[in-house]
């Protein structure tokens, strides 16, 4: 087949070109301000809808990430403890394995911390979430709308401890653990003892961690501010809410 020169010249000088402007739109482009990428947008959207703490304990950080379209009033509730530095300082003052880790309301020396408690909030235990293993739930007293600061992680799965036709008010879960799980578990299988100011006075046997397990400090992640310094610890005795 008979190719004719010119339009063969015509074609690659065109081709030439054609790559030139190529290479020029290309360096123009990566010399732009880069916006953020929406993989970043969605990931800082999901940080604003299900916000995380860490608490930094003694065995180790715990990250928790919180659902506040299930249990609003419970997020709010602990976030605002959080916030306010209510947890820094607070011990595992109850830890059964196979079971769960209570904290939130005692010090290393087993002595309450009332000052900075808020009211009693509405038990929201009807939300669909179930007390799963690395589920954190609010802890209570018998009457179901009774939870305050303390709260526990479950180490296994607890269905008993759920809503029910059985019990209209279960324990109210708020949040998962999503790192840390390793450190929830050396808090549960660690050496225990039966403290002589035990909240529970004994009866659940010696739970109470020896030595002592405390949060250092518990911290919302991406909070621009620290956390207020936690009021110091009252002698004051209260009953220790608790999941059976």
């Amino acid at each position: 087949m008979f190719v004719n020169q010119t339009d063969f010249r015509v074609r690659a000088i065109g081709a030439i070109v054609a790559v030139a402007l190529l290479v020029s739109v290309s360096f123009v482009q990566a010399q732009a301000p880069k916006r953020p990428g929406k993989a970043r947008d969605a990931a800082k959207s999901e940080a604003a809808e299900h916000p995380r703490v860490r608490l930094q304990t003694s065995e180790g950080d715990i990250v928790i990430e919180l659902f506040p379209d299930e249990a609003p009033l419970s997020v709010e509730n602990f976030l605002q403890y959080v916030r306010a530095g209510f947890y820094d300082g607070l011990a595992f003052h109850r830890v059964k394995a196979d079971f769960m880790i209570q904290t939130g309301g005692y010090t290393a020396e087993l002595d309450a911390r009332t000052d900075g408690l808020r009211p009693a909030i509405k038990n929201e235990s009807a939300n669909g979430l179930k007390n799963t293993r690395g589920t954190v739930a609010m802890a209570r007293l018998s009457d179901p709308h009774s939870a305050t600061s303390q709260f526990f992680i479950n180490v296994v799965d607890n269905p008993h401890l759920d809503r029910s036709t059985r019990q209209p008010f279960g324990f109210a879960v708020f949040g998962q653990v999503v790192e840390g799980m390793d450190v929830v578990d050396r808090i549960q299988h660690a050496n225990t003892t039966q403290h002589p100011k035990d909240p529970r006075q004994g009866k659940d046997g010696p739970v109470n961690p020896d030595p002592p397990i405390v949060i250092r400090k518990a911290m919302v992640e991406g909070d621009a501010q620290e956390s207020a310094p936690a009021e110091q610890p009252q002698d004051k005795p209260v009953e220790t809410p608790s999941p059976e």
